[in-house]
């Protein structure tokens, strides 16, 4: 549950602002977006590799973006 204080003085929109950015920061919704499919930790792990590879083929310089 995220609790955003807001003075009196402090106006709605600001308040909106900041609740957003909380929201943003903690990532709620990659969490209800990945529970929404299971996926087996075979194929979890089998992405991470993947990615892995591929970043590092980006860092040796032999894959252009």
């Amino acid at each position: 549950m995220l609790i955003i204080d807001s003075k009196d003085c402090e106006n709605i929109d600001k308040a909106l602002k900041k609740y957003k950015k909380k929201f943003e920061k903690s990532r709620i919704l990659l969490q209800l977006r990945e529970r929404q499919a299971y996926t087996k930790p075979s194929i979890r792990q089998r992405t991470q590799k993947l990615k892995a590879v591929y970043k590092q083929q980006i860092a040796s310089g032999k894959i252009e973006i």
